[in-house]
């Protein structure tokens, strides 16, 4: 099979190896794409702690594909069927999966690229946020998942406030139903327009989705008294400082809302299925970028540098994909 690979720091390339064969409780699938996710860019940075090559396909956990072959003891999967899946080398024509870390996509999907890992954190953190009818909310970062985040607020019923440095992320989050947007400028400024949209009481749930110290900041300034500060974006370039002062004095819940339990993973991802089949979710526009195996090193590039108009890239195998 082809396979990507990445050979060292800023480096893939396409190489062909066997493909893998399944044991028990495995099974087969041939990719159809995976999608390139902001939690790679680590490993493609070069951090300290990572040894090259990596196997082929990684780090790519967001595949979606056919059942190709099953291995011994595996039933209620038939070979043939759509599933997405949580796998680690999808980055490639052929991944493994274990039986229990696949779901099944319906047929009324058939036509669409179908990450479900991010769909499925996404509706995870939306869980973890408690988000209810009438509440504001404020989202800092408008990527693929604060995008997806401010489509589900809105069907909840709540007052969404997107922020974002980009006017191209926040006409993105105009489209999925925000109330208001603002962009992400000076701090003080941001401050004090969310503070004169909320009358001064500041917003009841903040969902921080960058990853960087300045929208944590700014996320904790937005956070009302009692409210909850939703932490979900991915903080690897070091350690974070925290207004432990005002954080006490205002009496709010923080929420890390990562999840580490695969099964965690997977109930999210089964609940994002049947949101997208109602169409609470609607992630094709997000797909913003499309490349071939050969090309995830461009894909990555783009996901670290995020130009405007970028949004989320895909690697396709082009066996059946949309």
């Amino acid at each position: 099979m082809l396979a990507s690979v990445l050979s060292g720091p800023g480096q893939a390339a396409l190489a062909h190896v066997d493909a893998p064969v399944p044991g028990p409780g495995q099974l087969l699938l041939r990719l159809e794409g995976c999608g390139v996710c902001a939690s790679s860019l680590p490993m493609w940075e070069g951090r300290e702690w990572f040894r090259y090559p990596q196997a082929p396909g990684a780090p790519g956990h967001e595949g979606w594909g056919h059942v190709a072959a099953l291995g011994d003891g595996v039933t209620g999967i038939e070979v043939g069927q759509r599933v997405a899946a949580l796998t680690y080398s999808a980055h490639a024509e052929y991944d493994l999966a274990q039986a229990d870390a696949v779901v099944a996509l319906p047929a009324s999907l058939d036509r669409m690229a179908l990450p479900g890992e991010p769909l499925g954190c996404a509706v995870n953190i939306f869980e973890r946020s408690h988000i209810t009818a009438g509440q504001t909310v404020a989202i800092v970062g408008i990527g693929f998942l604060g995008a997806l985040l401010t489509q589900l607020a809105v069907h909840a019923g709540a007052r969404v406030i997107a922020i974002s440095r980009r006017p191209f992320s926040l006409e993105v989050a105009k489209s999925a139903g925000a109330h208001e947007s603002i962009v992400m400028d000076e701090p003080w400024r941001v401050l004090e327009t969310v503070k004169r949209l909320t009358g001064g009481r500041w917003c009841e749930r903040v969902i921080e989705a960058v990853g960087l110290q300045a929208p944590l900041d700014l996320a904790g300034e937005l956070t009302a008294e009692g409210g909850r500060l939703v932490i979900a974006g991915y903080h690897q370039d070091g350690l974070r400082q925290v207004n432990m002062q005002m954080w006490n004095w205002r009496g709010f819940d923080v929420v890390n809302a990562h999840e580490r339990n695969p099964q965690r993973y997977i109930d999210g991802m089964r609940a994002a299925v049947r949101l997208v089949e109602s169409g609470v979710l609607d992630p094709t526009p997000l797909f913003t970028h499309r490349f071939p195996l050969e090309r995830l090193g461009e894909a990555l590039e783009l996901t670290r540098t995020r130009p405007d108009g970028f949004l989320k890239a895909l690697i396709t195998t082009g066996s059946a994909c949309p």
